[in-house]
């Protein structure tokens, strides 16, 4: 290893022995496939990048990160080219390839813009920025100011898209400097800390942050830490100084839990199902739920895409594009009492109108509209309303039907040792109905869901395996609306006594 790079050196603040696994286990660092989340978001930002770079015409793309793209970038440095992208430069053990750095011939010095696909300015961005100017100041190039350049979260596209209004573009000069000589102290430790030949010993630093913000290589690292136990209390990543206190006493095991620890009455129920053993049912509370809706029942649930550079008018950055539906109908009074319905776009087109159209068919005027994570389900359904205006009266009465699901486990009245402290449609089927899984389709989360939508929407694949991508699809989006009414009807069985 002859360089620490930028990406390294970022891996290091948020978990150094995983930075350090990557360069020298990179069996370990990439025994985990990346997620259908993570390669959303790597596609997401080189798209960002590239729209970006049409602000800058005039400028000189430097292909490459080897010693020839090092030289090629020198050789712009001293012909002083008015702007470069992705020049890369490398200077007492760190590189780093920067997203766009322009050249002012008045000042005789140098801005650094750092493209990030994201609606706001995080700290790690400006870390990012502090390590770019540390090391040109290092190869004695003159910096005289920094720029984030990320999405602009207030742009609504109207016909063609405006690169302009897209972005924001804000500088960061006076934060960046001020984390220098920080950074630049870090940059040492990091090079010092990821050189070393021998693999350091014990946990990684992702020890301390709940489950969700583990590294990739946490499981390695951290051999000792169960399967389920603290890490995987409900939001004990926003408690960092009690889940310290425990790792610090090797409490990694919920048996181990003292019985004095402040805990939330959420957290409290969780880790007494599990330890007890056993199952938390309020039947009335339950029943009075359920008392709020009215048949017909339309299990309703949609799929989306969140496109980071808006594809269609009327959309925004990261607004979701709801391109599917699956609806589940009950209604007790009918000779077949449950039928399904559904929606996919599979043109090019925004498909906000014809959802729309196919949706208004197939729920009448009455009866609850059931979801899970009602939240989600409503914006979606308030923005469909902004983009086709005709049919507000329509979606407006569809949030004021809607009925959360998942509130009954939320609220924990329904507590289960099996949902490991989840709410989520996904935590509670394996266990109120264990034969119902989605281990047997082929795409079985959201993110796979979207990045399937945009490829038969494409002209990139045959039509083929359009049709058999848009199959496994809807068989999808049918299991969730179909698990719905299964745990609905577990929990109608549940309490017809009451």
């Amino acid at each position: 290893m002859d360089h620490v790079s930028k990406t390294e050196y970022l891996l290091f603040k948020a978990c150094k022995k995983n930075a350090w696994l990557k360069i020298h286990r990179p069996d370990v660092f990439n025994e985990r496939a990346l997620s259908e989340f993570d390669k959303t978001i790597i596609e997401a930002g080189n798209e960002v990048e590239s729209y970006a770079r049409k602000l800058f015409p005039q400028s000189v793309l430097i292909q490459g990160r080897d010693s020839n793209a090092q030289e090629l970038t020198l050789e712009h440095v001293n012909r002083k080219t008015p702007v470069m992208l992705q020049p890369v430069f490398a200077k007492d053990g760190f590189m780093a390839a920067l997203d766009i750095l322009k050249f002012n011939s008045r000042t005789t010095a140098y801005s650094v813009y750092e493209v990030k696909a994201s609606n706001s300015i995080k700290e790690t961005h400006l870390t990012d920025l502090a390590f770019q100017w540390a090391l040109l100041s290092g190869l004695r190039i003159p910096v005289e100011s920094a720029y984030i350049i990320h999405l602009n979260p207030e742009y609504v596209r109207d016909g063609q898209l405006d690169v302009q209004q897209l972005f924001k573009i804000i500088d960061v000069s006076s934060s960046v400097q001020k984390l220098l000589p920080a950074t630049r102290a870090e940059m040492r430790m990091a090079q010092e800390y990821l050189m070393q030949e021998t693999e350091p010993f014990g946990p990684c630093d992702c020890i301390y942050k709940g489950r969700s913000g583990h590294c990739s290589t946490f499981k390695y690292s951290n051999p000792k830490v169960p399967e389920y136990g603290v890490h995987d209390i409900t939001r004990i990543g926003r408690s960092k100084e009690k889940l310290k206190n425990l790792v610090d006493k090797c409490i990694l095991r919920l048996e181990d839990l003292p019985n004095d620890l402040e805990l939330s009455t959420m957290q409290r129920g969780q880790i007494s199902a599990y330890l007890q053993d056993r199952i938390v049912i309020r039947e009335d509370k339950i029943a009075e739920e359920l008392r709020k809706i009215s048949e017909p029942l339309y299990f309703l649930d949609y799929e989306t895409s969140p496109e980071a550079v808006p594809r269609f008018p009327g959309f925004s950055p990261y607004q979701q594009i709801p391109f599917q539906y699956s609806l589940h109908i009950f209604d007790s009074t009918k000779a077949e009492p449950l039928r399904h319905e559904e929606f996919l776009s599979t043109t090019p087109d925004d498909p906000s109108e014809a959802l729309c159209a196919s949706l208004r068919k197939h729920v009448g005027d009455s009866g609850s509209v059931v979801v899970w994570n009602k939240q989600f389900e409503c914006t979606i359904n308030a923005q469909l309303a902004q983009r086709v205006p005709a049919a507000r009266p329509f979606l407006d009465g569809l949030n004021d039907r809607a009925y959360d699901l998942m509130d009954i486990f939320s609220e924990q009245y329904y507590v289960h040792k099996g949902f490991r402290g989840g709410t989520s449609i996904k935590d509670v089927l394996p266990v109120l109905a264990p034969d119902l899984t989605y281990e047997n389709l082929v795409i079985k989360e959201g993110g796979t869901a979207s990045l399937s939508w945009n490829k038969i929407t494409s002209n990139e694949i045959a039509q083929a395996e359009k049709d058999l991508i848009a199959a496994n699809l809807r068989a999808y989006c049918k299991l969730d609306t179909y698990a719905m009414y299964v745990v609905w009807r577990h929990l109608k069985d549940l309490t017809e006594h009451i």
